[in-house]
Formats: structure tokens, sequence, C-alpha cells
């Protein structure tokens, strides 16, 4: 099985300038920043994926991942990284496995680490949205503490 030139190309940057790839991780710390982390346990890939959100506007401000694994999935991680970058919450989740594997052109036996990818990102949303949940729940918005046009940032329509 012979990666992709684009897989190779990816893999090598990233272990030069692997910053530039979003390689890292955020502050777990940080109420605005979440992870989603998947396995697969038959080739022992793991992928962990930061985002650091607007909590207005749900736009991804910026990505970091670790990803421990073969050159597909480290290509997958930097591709996500880039996929994701700019994007609200609703457009990641529409990013399917497919389109991360078809950018890459992953040979079938690898089609695995697009979806480990796209696992990620779900989990990550996931974390945010309980995240968000429970801040409402601890902390409901009074009149005075919400900007014109906000409130949907606490699921309220106006």
């Amino acid at each position: 099985m012979a990666y992709s030139s684009k897989v190779v190309n990816r893999f090598e940057d990233v272990l030069k300038n692997p910053e530039k790839h979003g390689v890292g991780r955020f502050d777990p710390k940080d109420p605005n920043v979440v992870t989603g982390l998947a396995g697969a346990p038959a080739c022992g890939d793991v992928m962990k994926l930061d985002l650091k959100l607007d909590p207005v506007t749900d736009q991804i401000l910026d990505v970091k991942f670790k990803t421990y694994g073969c050159g597909s999935a480290i290509a997958s991680s930097t591709m996500f990284v880039e996929m994701l970058k700019g994007k609200t919450l609703e457009e990641a989740k529409l990013i399917k496995d497919k389109e991360i594997a078809d950018a890459l052109e992953l040979p079938p036996i690898k089609l695995h680490c697009s979806v480990l990818a796209e696992e990620t990102i779900h989990k990550a949303i996931k974390d945010w949205e309980d995240k968000t949940a429970h801040r409402r729940h601890n902390n409901p918005p009074k009149d005075d503490d919400v900007p014109d046009g906000r409130w949907n940032w606490y699921g309220i329509n106006e």
C-alpha cells in the first residue's frame, strides 16, 4: 500500500513545522475550549482535537490536535484543522470523513483515519453542547446581561 503524495507531503511538513499545522493543545481550563478524542482499536490510532470557540457565535477560532498513529492519521488531522478554522459548529457538523479521505486520496485500507477525524469533530461539538447547557443551567441570563441579538447563545429565541 502506497501513501498518496498528499499524505506524504502533509506528514513531512508536520514533522518540519508542527505549529504551522496546529499540533499542540489549548489550556483545558479555558471555558471556550472543547475536546474530542477518538481511537481505533484495530490499528492503535488515537486523535485528540481541541477547538477554541467564540461563545456568542459558535465560530471556531482556532484548532489544535495531537495524533498518535500512521501518516494517514496525522495527515487527516492536519486536514481537519484546515477544514474547521473559521467555521461555525453547524458548518463543522457537515464535514464528512469522505471529504477528508477524498482530499488526501486515502486508499481503502486507510479510510478509518478519516472516520476518526470526523468522530473527533463530533465529540468536540458534543463537549461544547454539554458545556453550554451546563452554563445556561447554572447561570440564567438577566435582561441587562445579554446584548441585543445575543439571546440565541442562551438557547432563547427572541
